[in-house]
């Protein structure tokens, strides 16, 4: 349910009330009790997607599914055939003593 911006001309309060799109604006201010309520124009926007349902993705066929698992091994096997370069294993070179040896007395 959308939200709207409400404003009371007697009591000054702003609010927000969540309503049906197809209710009227409400008259009353809940909080002084006076008829002098009016919505404000603003964004509009006030409805919250929440949960799954909301991606293309989400609403794929069984066959989409099928077919999309089908391609998947053959995908693999693409990136099996690739050649590789054979490693050369290196060993590090020994490091170099830079610290000053200390004189025994």
């Amino acid at each position: 349910m959308p939200t709207y911006d409400y404003l009371c001309e007697e009591c000054g309060r702003k609010m927000e009330i969540f309503q049906s799109i197809t209710e009227s604006p409400k008259k009353k201010c809940p909080h002084c009790g006076k008829l002098k309520l009016k919505r404000l124009l603003g964004t509009g926007a006030g409805v919250i997607f929440k949960g799954s349902g909301f991606y293309q993705t989400d609403y794929r066929s069984d066959s989409y599914k099928k077919a999309a698992e089908n391609e998947k091994p053959s995908a693999q096997t693409k990136t099996d055939k690739k050649e590789t370069k054979p490693e050369t294993k290196t060993s590090p070179a020994p490091k170099a003593d830079t610290a000053p040896k200390k004189k025994n007395k």
